[in-house]
């Protein structure tokens, strides 16, 4: 948004060096309750920067702060678990769910499925499908040539509901005796499950073909991803996945769980879609695309076209920015 004009604040709990943008600081969150108790700062930053629109990210917590400081217009995007998880945890969070979104203008999402819950929550708030994207320029194909062996990549992060585990349990029934070199799994991403999962991969016996490379910045994953055929993306719960949409970008071919955000980017082929946790079927569709070198190419190429179709990050924020445009058209002009 700064490219486009805009100028950015940014009030958060887990402020990070952006350039350009001036920080207001809340005090950390360590647990969902905390959020009650950040309202007050929250109106007061808000109040003090007079922003001409206000537009919160992640609707349980974020949102609940902009719902509760009521300044118009106000944008709230959705970016998964906050539509399809917590709310099932209690009717008290169901419920604080649609009170949130219906103090809206506007909401928007990156998947179909949470644009539909948004309007089943809110029906009187436009509700609309603005991705994330990807920077198609940055994040690009190598060769196929250059990409020796059969390596693999996850972006996910070490976390229970990305199932690395259940990644690192197929990556150990793939034939690697008959590769040369041997299959190679990248683990980007990083988070707390990192001692597990070492665990689990000197269990395992792979623990030489695995490196785990945690966070790392754009520069960095676009080195790993130059050298690899295959991303693996199997969360339990996601809606469009940046970290999907950038290996996509990179010309790889993807095997994702079987959620409607992938299958919308992805297409419909169960062989390539296990269901979350499913280790064996996992281990079918990687062990189909080394056993296919072709396939895996040709899918590579396919899902880099679909991104520039559909997944550039500019086209996206364009996107946003006209929206921020209509919504102050729509509000006249400022008191």
């Amino acid at each position: 948004m700064i490219d486009r004009d805009w100028s950015v604040s940014v009030v958060t709990a887990r402020p990070q060096a952006i350039d350009g943008v001036e920080q207001r600081v809340l005090e950390p969150v360590r647990r969902s309750a905390d959020w009650l108790w950040r309202v007050g700062a929250a109106r007061r930053h808000v109040a003090s920067l007079a922003p001409d629109i206000v537009h919160a990210h992640y609707v349980s917590s974020y949102g609940y702060l902009a719902a509760r400081c009521d300044r118009r217009p106000c944008v709230m995007t959705a970016w998964g678990s906050d539509l399809l998880v917590t709310p099932r945890q209690s009717r008290a969070m169901h419920w604080l769910t649609g009170w949130t979104l219906r103090r809206a203008d506007l909401i928007t999402g990156d998947s179909s499925e949470l644009v539909e819950l948004a309007s089943a929550y809110a029906p009187s708030v436009p509700a609309r499908l603005v991705h994330w994207g990807a920077d198609t320029d940055r994040f690009a194909p190598t060769p196929w040539r250059d990409k020796p062996g059969f390596q693999i990549a996850s972006l996910r992060s070490w976390e229970p509901n990305y199932h690395i585990d259940t990644l690192l349990e197929a990556f150990a029934q793939l034939p690697c005796s008959r590769l040369a070199p041997p299959a190679t799994l990248h683990l980007l991403g990083g988070g707390a499950g990192e001692v597990a999962l070492r665990r689990q991969a000197q269990a395992l016996g792979i623990a030489d073909r695995v490196c785990f490379h945690g966070r790392l910045d754009d520069a960095g994953m676009i080195r790993v991803l130059a050298s690899c055929k295959v991303a693996v993306s199997v969360p339990a719960s996601d809606a469009t996945s940046v970290a999907l949409l950038e290996s996509m970008a990179c010309g790889l071919a993807v095997v994702a769980s079987a959620l409607p955000a992938n299958r919308a980017w992805l297409g419909e082929d169960p062989a390539l879609m296990p269901s979350p946790g499913d280790a064996a079927a996992l281990a079918r569709a990687l062990r189909r695309l080394c056993d296919d070198d072709a396939l895996a190419q040709r899918l590579g190429a396919e899902n880099r076209a679909r991104v520039l179709r559909d997944g550039r990050r500019a086209t996206q924020m364009d996107a946003m920015a006209a929206l921020y445009e209509e919504l102050l058209e729509k509000a006249g002009p400022r008191r």
